[in-house]
């Protein structure tokens, strides 16, 4: 019997003769493992073209061995035990330096710096191999070994390790200053590591060497453990803040190339091709300012002033819509929302849980830890309901896991978990009646509406508002009109939604870049919508076409805001 004989529509990719069938039958193989939900007999079937005997006995070999197996609830087949077993035979002969050299040749030619392998050698980087453009840059020798704590090789091959090692690690670091930028505290050094794992890959500036910077990405190996980093160093000239993250980025994708590993579940694979729907664009761009995560806006009344965080170059921000002027306040930790209270000041979420902010002296004062002992996670979105309680999401750093949960806090620091399992807890609203609470998860693309008791302070019976399509980018930021309409950033997407209260979507309103991030309204009457964006992670080619990515975006879209409830009673 020929081998092509009775085989269906499964491809056999051009196999050599005399190997047609066994093409096919990792062809099969392919079909079950990419499924995105575990296929059943008739599945395989309808989806291969086979003819049912030969399929049978095709499942039944892969079976025999252990390639697959069959759930003996669903019937449905499963990738086999097997393959994990060859997963660790994979990594145990793992040669990573021959694997990273054909990366490290492509790196140095496109981004014209020295590229480096490197991995953890005790409390020390030890470079592994290095490649240069050729050019007047950074020399690298091969076996060297520099500091942990203030490379960015360093600091995110301890950012990944495993929690309690790192924290190990941490705690015998010696920490010698080189620079004046030179990290020289546990505290310093952990509120980088954080961040480190926010951004998925680390940077220094100047911190080991005077007048060169430097960014790395972790190797993931075997249960995410790093092992090891590439690396890019440069003059502080050329590698400088507009330089690095893309080159960041960059490393993070040959990283993934190297090991074949997809690393942290990402929020999205990246911005969707620009399209126009003939949708309301009249946006402007009122603050270029280039944020690597802008987000949380929130319009202070009583200031005039719309505040606003940019997340991975941590700082709180101040906006002056009438003069344009942005007033910045850095700090050193990450912050990811910041919110008035009725005594005249501001209170934010930050990675030390939820604190009390002085914008004018970049002081924090510890209010409530709502996630304490959890290191993996972080706080994201916090609003105030219209009661004065602040309710505030959180997030695992990497997004690997469903790990987040909501949060309600009264303004005697009681703290209330009101839901878990959120993958990226997000955007938060009220509608006008304070009758519902919106509440977006990112990963999956939900916007979730609850019953809002606004007496109690309690939510019930969650259902799904909107699914957003992947193919369509991912729910952000929220706010609410006054005629109960749901604005939505879209991440990836080039737009905010609006949604009509019954779910509907009424319009979108198109912009000049792809990664919005929350809106707000504020200005005279909160008429005005105010958007935040950010450039992370973006490709280089994606930023020539949106140079205004991390801008401050506005626009007056016919509908007026909710005003901004204060955090007390």
């Amino acid at each position: 019997m020929d081998d092509k004989a009775g085989l269906g529509g499964l491809e056999d990719r051009g196999a050599p003769a005399g190997a047609a069938a066994l093409a096919k039958g990792l062809a099969l193989l392919d079909l079950i493992a990419e499924a995105p939900k575990p296929l059943r007999f008739a599945d395989l079937q309808k989806m291969s073209g086979v003819p049912k005997p030969t399929l049978a006995r095709m499942l039944k070999t892969l079976m025999v061995f252990r390639l697959i197996r069959q759930d003996e609830t669903t019937g449905a087949y499963l990738l086999g035990h097997r393959f994990v077993e060859l997963s660790h035979r994979v990594w145990d002969k793992f040669d990573l330096v021959s694997a990273a050299i054909p990366e490290l040749d492509r790196l140095a030619s496109e981004l014209g710096e020295t590229v480096a392998l490197c991995r953890l050698d005790g409390q020390r980087v030890v470079y592994l191999e290095e490649r240069s453009s050729g050019g007047l840059g950074v020399l690298i020798e091969v076996g060297r070994r520099v500091p942990v704590h203030c490379t960015a090789a360093g600091k995110v091959l301890l950012a990944f390790q495993e929690p309690s090692f790192a924290r190990s690690l941490a705690g015998q670091i010696t920490y010698d200053r080189f620079t004046p930028n030179t990290i020289t505290d546990s505290q310093a050094l952990e509120a980088d590591l954080v961040l480190t794992r926010a951004r998925g890959y680390a940077v220094s500036y100047e911190e080991h060497l005077a007048g060169v910077n430097s960014v790395a990405a972790p190797i993931a190996g075997r249960d995410g453990v790093p092992l090891g980093a590439l690396v890019v160093l440069g003059p502080a000239s050329r590698l400088d803040s507009s330089a690095i993250h893309p080159a960041g980025r960059e490393l993070m994708a040959a990283a993934r190339r190297i090991t074949g590993t997809v690393g942290a579940v990402a929020i999205s694979s990246g911005p969707r091709p620009r399209t126009r729907s003939g949708g309301f664009s009249d946006v402007q761009c009122v603050l270029p300012w280039g944020a690597q995560l802008g987000e949380a806006p929130v319009w202070v009344e009583r200031e005039k002033r719309l505040y606003w965080v940019d997340i991975l170059h941590p700082a709180v921000h101040r906006f002056d819509p009438v003069t344009g002027k942005n007033e910045s306040c850095n700090v050193a930790k990450l912050v990811s929302a910041v919110l008035p209270t009725r005594n005249e000041g501001l209170i934010v979420a930050s990675q030390d849980g939820v604190e009390h902010f002085d914008f004018d002296r970049g002081d924090f004062n510890p209010f409530a830890e709502p996630e304490p002992g959890l290191p993996e996670n972080r706080l994201n979105d916090a609003k105030v309901d219209p009661s004065g309680r602040l309710w505030v999401g959180s997030m695992r750093l990497d997004v690997s896991r469903p790990t987040g949960s909501l949060y309600r806090l009264t303004s005697a620091g009681e703290v209330t978990r009101a839901g878990s399992g959120f993958t990226v807890a997000n955007g938060l609203a009220w509608s006008p009646d304070s009758s519902t609470f919106y509440f977006v998860d990112t990963v999956p693309g939900i916007i979730y509406a609850y019953d809002f008791d606004a007496r109690e302070g309690s939510i019930a019976n969650r259902r799904v508002f909107v699914t957003v399509p992947e193919a369509e980018g991912r729910p952000d930021g929220l706010a609410v009109d006054a005629d109960g309409g749901v604005w939505c950033a879209i991440w990836d997407g080039w737009r905010v939604n609006r949604y009509r209260p019954d779910g509907r979507l009424d319009r979108a309103v198109e912009l000049p870049v792809p990664r919005p991030t929350s809106v707000a309204f504020g200005g005279d009457e909160l008429a005005t919508l105010f958007i935040t964006s950010a450039r992370t992670r973006l490709p280089a080619s994606t930023l020539t076409e949106a140079p205004l990515s991390g801008g401050i975006f506005a626009c007056n879209p016919g509908a007026r805001g909710l005003p901004t409830s204060l955090f007390g009673v």
